[in-house]
């Protein structure tokens, strides 16, 4: 007898949600920006740049430094990006303890689906060991017509487990990522460590979240009640 439960697939944003990345990342960007002549604090850089594509941002950082980002420092941010990464990232806290049991409840329909470029996103599910549970399931908006706050990676995560978007899961930790989900039209939990910046969980709901969590120990319990 199959179980019943409110939703038959779970989706995970990447950084922020299944890993701890989000600090490095704009640590980095932070310093990258600096060099390029913009200082700004890392609260500004949350608010700036978390969950959003550095390439839709190289209008304000132009605006902000003077100077127009080309390839070569995209290129280079990157490369310094996964040094820092690869020495650094850590599975979310309880991740680990969650996966091995919504797995099974969810007969395998889990996903990561996010905003980041592919190298990136498999760089940290295999350093922190999380990709065998998303091996197959892994969908990068960098590879969809449009990526967050667009629906689509979202989109091609159910279609791909074979669920309607409506009867999703969406975990999400950036208000533009909770606009993706939202409009994909899935259902979004936002996840919200106590690290991070003041006002963002007023973002979150404004943005579609239906309820906050901030242990990853409580998703088992919150997606099957």
């Amino acid at each position: 007898m199959t179980l019943q439960i409110p939703y038959q697939a779970i989706l995970f944003d990447c950084d922020g949600v299944l890993v701890d990345s989000e600090p490095i990342t704009l640590d980095v960007l932070r310093q990258c920006l600096n060099d390029l002549g913009w200082a700004l604090s890392f609260d500004a850089c949350v608010e700036h740049f978390l969950g959003r594509a550095l390439e839709h941002q190289l209008g304000l950082i132009h605006r902000h430094s003077g100077q127009l980002p080309d390839a070569a420092w995209i290129a280079h941010f990157r490369q310094q990006r996964d040094i820092a990464l690869r020495e650094k990232v850590q599975a979310t806290p309880g991740i680990k303890d969650a996966l091995p049991e919504l797995f099974p409840r969810f007969e395998g329909r889990i996903a990561c689906a996010s905003g980041a470029d592919r190298r990136k996103i498999e760089l940290q599910l295999t350093t922190t060991g999380l990709l065998p549970w998303f091996e197959g399931r892994v969908f990068s908006g960098h590879e969809m017509p449009q990526t967050k706050p667009a629906p689509d990676v979202y989109l091609a995560a159910a279609h791909h487990l074979g669920v309607e978007p409506a009867r999703s899961l969406v975990i999400e930790d950036s208000p533009t990522g909770v606009q993706a989900g939202v409009a994909a039209g899935a259902t979004v939990y936002g996840f919200l460590p106590a690290t991070r910046p003041a006002g963002l969980a007023q973002a979150l709901l404004g943005a579609g979240a239906i309820c906050l969590f901030d242990d990853m120990k409580a998703l088992k319990q919150l997606a099957f009640a």
